[in-house]
């Protein structure tokens, strides 16, 4: 993986081998990132990505092999008690033009991933939610 950053932005390439999720938090907790929006497109060979079923309060994963375009990768990054915390979701396709997505679990990149994150000056942290199960945004 490498990146430069440029005034509020973060322009990565992850490489061959290297998982998507893994290099975004090296970059973050280098760079010190408490806010930022995520997003990136590449090749990909093996991920899993979840589905979350409200009444269960539940994460039920897919995992998947093969060649995949990421067709979508977006999500945030911010914080929960003060530490690192990303939530990404993504969506890539097969050679027959198939798309599966999700809660973006794993990732790893079988070509190239480029990744922009563009860095917000401000702080939102994360709380956990009873009603959904969910970990939601805390506005201070």
């Amino acid at each position: 993986m490498e990146y430069r950053k440029f005034d509020n932005v973060i322009v990565a390439r992850i490489d061959k081998d290297e998982e998507i999720s893994e290099q975004l938090r090296v970059i973050a907790i280098k760079e010190n990132i408490k806010l930022a929006s995520v997003q990136a497109l590449g090749a990909i060979n093996d991920f899993t990505v979840g589905v979350y079923k409200t009444d269960e309060k539940k994460y039920y994963s897919n995992s998947f092999q093969g060649y995949y375009e990421i067709t979508s990768l977006t999500g945030t990054i911010n914080t929960m008690d003060g530490e690192y915390y990303a939530h990404l979701h993504m969506s890539a396709g097969n050679q027959k033009g198939e798309v599966f997505g999700g809660h973006l679990n794993r990732a790893i990149v079988s070509a190239t991933c480029e990744l922009v994150i563009t860095v917000i000056d401000g702080r939102v942290d994360r709380v956990h939610d009873e009603e959904t199960g969910l970990n939601i945004f805390k506005f201070n």
